[in-house]
């Protein structure tokens, strides 16, 4: 029997490994509450340390679990939240779950499980996925929308905005959708389509609870502005909000005493040119005002527009349709029995009901699509303007009224009225509007104006799954429930799927919607449920003060925690839960009850994280179980027809979704967290790529190595690391720079750049690993332990790092060390670079020369230098002859 080898003897290779060292750390975490935010008031806050406040938008607990989008603002969270850590601030990192709503409940139909068991089911998997991820949330403030203890406060809220007069009952016409039972706010339909499911949607009327948000459109504008977020996100507020200025103008309705239709303008000096009005199809006044013989017609019309959504209405590229009621309207600034006062009323999609007063004064010589109306049906298109611009065939064509022009040009000679008292010509249009509104106002017939496109929040869903409104409906009309009675809870039911008509299912719960209100006598639970929106309007105040059983949030905690320092999130809530939350705000802050007037400071939105996907010919998408990879080509794995590799969104249907669990089960959450970060810019989308995902396991691999010998004792380290001693000058330099670059990155949040700054330091400190220090590697690992926590921790525990690497501050920068001792500058003669040439930084004038001549001494012989060009630290050029 031979001698075993030398080898052989050694002991097992010390490998990175990550499904041995993260559960590790992650337990201690959870175990040691290591990231527990005290509050003020509590006997261990410090309230010497800034705040900082970092928010992801919190997740709806899906029983798909997380897919690899998800992970990609958390991780961008969770480094600016370590990082203040270190930096030595109070951080405020929580998570919870936006539990209530439409997903939830299709969720528990489709499975036949009552939503509060899928539900609770989905929160375990979820919470369980992201502490695999190492992120540093506070879980003892974790909290559920669908909670009793949250939505009590919820049903608070509301009263509180019920008692301010800014909750009321309307019917106006809802969005509903027979597929999901309920109405549908105006940015959960898309061209008449749930957002959720794509089921097709129609207008109707319906009793429903309406948020009066309106009252703070002109607050939401204007308060927009000193928001620390993306330009393009506050202009998809500002013009969701929609201004408009103008006028309001009365123009009777002939043949019908006392009858008036309103309209709003915002060029009330155009009024001469109003040829024809438009109702919306659900404008109150159509069917008092249409005809007999037009009656079929506008009842068929009204049923087609119906189905249409706003976007589908309003898009200025479709076929312009509508009808004629049969009416005619009385034009104000014209006498009756002058026939260009009297203009026919008709109907039309394109406008809108709800917003300004649902019906248009028409003017084709000013507005494209009236215009395009007006010519389609042969309406008449009045000239208005005497344009001079040179053009002399275009500007006959306007001053007759055969073309439309909407730039700002003199009126024509003729808009004035009868008696002289409004005379438009040689007016600037903003003086003309001036005095139109004054015409009108002077004589009963308008009004100035500011109006606002959105509208106010529907705020009713006829489901089961949502915050029950504290509301009895009795003899005297709405008697909210006392504050003392509070949480109204839902009651338990085995049948809660909607039963096809728009009413919730809680009418079938006959003894919970039964009761008795506050003089004892038989009332009825409002059945309508909160939407979605509602929980998630208001929790980043429940997570300054989670257990406060006295008040949703105590102001010593809004006051300090509010505003909320870094939002993460999608583009996609620009319009709802971003607005929503910023009216709850403002009406807790008048309230007295909350201190600042926008809950968010600065936001965030990270790009989508995409896959590849796979097309064929016909351009159909292609399931990635059909799909078969040869090197950098795919074909169909059946017929063998060659596939066009494109990125798109991952979708089941695809088969391209990446669960997270398995690129941790396979390399650890550091490597995703890294590779997640390192794809690219966090606002850009791009694809997930798995081919990459190995590049940042070994980069950690080799950040191992720096401390952990291969063949060693389990837990020894590199001997040369036992000891403090001196580093290498050089990688004392290059660490100091990796210090700045990822100090600097992360307060841009370009955490790819700074990655790559770390992975540069991880090949230098490699290739002089005898000469690498244990101070030099203990700070390495507190800039890394932002990214990939576990390995960070570990390597600072083995190498006997003072505490927890957690709360370990930040390393410092010594700025000598961002200069270099030397530099290379350029040579040139003649402007041509002839030569380089090394020189001390800061060298004088004559030492540079004397060398740059050394350099290109063959270019400069039997020449005659006239002029020595330098320029510092970059390049000296002789000009010779």
């Amino acid at each position: 029997m031979s001698e075993p080898t030398a080898e052989s003897k050694s002991e097992p290779k010390q490998v990175y490994d990550p499904a041995t060292i993260e559960p590790k750390w992650q337990r201690f975490w959870v175990e040691r509450d290591v990231f527990r935010t005290p509050n003020p008031g509590d006997a261990d806050f410090d309230a010497g340390k800034p705040k900082f406040y970092a928010l992801d938008m919190f997740p709806y607990p899906s029983a798909a679990g997380l897919h690899v989008g998800h992970p990609e603002g958390y991780t961008a969270t969770d480094i600016v939240s370590r990082y203040k850590r270190a930096k030595g601030f109070n951080v405020l990192h929580p998570m919870g779950w936006d539990a209530f709503g439409l997903p939830a409940e299709q969720y528990a139909i489709q499975t036949n499980t009552h939503p509060a068991k899928t539900t609770a089911a989905n929160v375990e998997t979820f919470r369980g996925q992201l502490q695999r991820l190492g992120f540093s949330y506070d879980w003892n403030r974790e909290i559920s929308t669908a909670d009793p203890k949250y939505f009590r406060w919820t049903q608070w809220i509301w009263k509180r905005l019920y008692e301010r007069g800014l909750a009321y009952e309307s019917n106006a016409p809802v969005w509903w959708c027979e597929a999901l039972g309920t109405v549908l706010a105006n940015d959960e339909v898309i061209n008449g389509r749930s957002e959720r499911g794509d089921h097709p949607c129609e207008r109707r009327p319906l009793r429903q609870w309406v948020l009066k948000i309106t009252e703070y459109a002109e607050r939401l504008l204007n308060d927009i502005d000193g928001l620390d977020w993306s330009e393009s996100l506050k202009t998809m507020q500002r013009e969701w909000i929609g201004k408009s200025e103008g006028a309001e103008v009365d123009f009777d309705v002939i043949g019908h005493a006392d009858t008036k239709i309103r309209v709003f303008t915002t060029r009330p000096d155009t009024l001469f040119g109003a040829s024809f009005m438009v109702l919306a199809p659900e404008h109150p006044l159509v069917d008092a005002i249409t005809a007999t013989a037009q009656r079929g017609a506008v009842d068929g019309y009204k049923k087609t527009a119906a189905s249409k959504s706003e976007l589908e209405r309003t898009d200025l590229a479709k076929d312009k349709s509508g009808v004629w009621t049969g009416a005619y309207a009385q034009n104000p600034l014209y006498p009756e029995g002058d026939e260009r006062g009297r203009i026919p009323v008709w109907i039309a999609d394109y406008v809108i009901v709800t917003y300004g007063t649902g019906a248009i004064m028409a003017v084709p010589a000013g507005d494209e699509r009236d215009f395009e109306f007006a010519q389609k049906f042969d309406l008449a298109i009045p000239g208005i303007f005497a344009p001079a611009t040179g053009d002399a065939e275009a500007d006959a064509k306007v001053a007759a009224g055969q073309a439309c022009c909407t730039a700002e040009v003199p009126y024509a000679a003729h808009c004035h009225t009868a008696d002289g008292s409004l005379q438009l010509a040689g007016l600037a249009m903003a003086e003309a509007k001036r005095k139109t509104i004054e015409w009108l106002v002077a004589r009963g017939r308008g009004e100035a104006k500011v109006t606002y496109k959105m509208r106010d929040w529907l705020f009713s869903r006829q489901r089961y799954w949502g915050e029950p409104f504290p509301v009895l409906h009795t003899q005297d009309g709405v008697e909210l429930v006392p504050d003392d009675q509070l949480p109204v809870e839902l009651p338990h039911m085995d049948d809660f799927k909607p039963g096809g008509v728009p009413e919730s299912p809680l009418i079938r719960a006959r003894e919970w919607v039964e009761t008795k209100d506050a003089k004892g006598r038989p009332a009825q639970r409002e059945i309508n449920t909160m939407p979605g929106a509602a929980g998630s309007s208001w929790y980043f105040l429940r997570f300054c003060d989670p257990h406060n059983e006295q008040q949703f949030c105590s102001k010593a905690a809004s006051d300090y925690w509010l505003p909320v320092d870094l939002y993460v999130g999608g583009t996609e809530h620009a319009v709802g839960h971003l607005l929503y939350s910023r009216f709850w705000t403002k009406v807790l802050h008048d309230a007295g009850h909350v201190g600042v007037v926008e809950p968010f400071h600065k936001l965030y939105n990270q790009g989508m994280i995409q896959a590849f996907a796979y097309e064929d010919g016909r351009g159909g998408i292609v399931p990635m179980k059909d799909v078969k990879e040869i090197g950098d080509e795919a074909v169909h794995a059946t017929t063998g027809e060659s596939l066009k590799r494109i990125v798109t969104k991952m979708s089941k249907r695809y088969g391209n979704v990446v669960n997270p669990d398995e690129v941790v089960g396979e390399y650890g959450a550091d490597t995703l967290r890294l590779y997640e970060m390192y794809m690219g810019p966090l606002a850009d989308s791009k694809p997930w790529n798995p081919k990459d995902v190995p590049g940042l396991y070994r980069f950690l691999q080799r950040a191992w190595r720096l401390a952990v010998p291969e063949h060693a004792e389990n837990g020894a380290i590199h001997a040369h690391l036992r000891e403090d001693r001196d580093g290498d000058p050089a990688l004392e330099k290059a660490l100091h720079r990796t210090i700045h670059k990822v100090d600097g990155d992360i307060g841009r949040m370009a955490f790819n750049t700074a990655i790559a700054a770390m992975m540069i330091f991880v090949n230098d400190a490699t290739k002089a690993i005898d000469k690498l220090s244990r101070g030099q590697l203990l700070r390495f690992a507190q800039l890394l332990q932002p990214f990939a926590p576990h390995l960070a921790e570990e390597l600072w525990a083995r190498l006997s790092g003072e505490g927890l690497l957690a709360y370990a501050a930040w390393p410092q920068v010594d700025p000598a060390m961002l200069v270099d001792d030397e530099v290379e500058i350029a040579v040139q003669v003649l402007g041509k670079v002839r030569g380089r040439v090394t020189v001390a930084t800061g060298a004088a004038k004559d030492e540079v020369l004397a060398a740059a001549r050394a350099a290109v001494a063959g270019h400069l012989e039997g020449k005659t230098v006239v002029k020595e060009i330098v320029v510092p630290g970059k390049l000296v050029n002789f000009v010779v002859r």
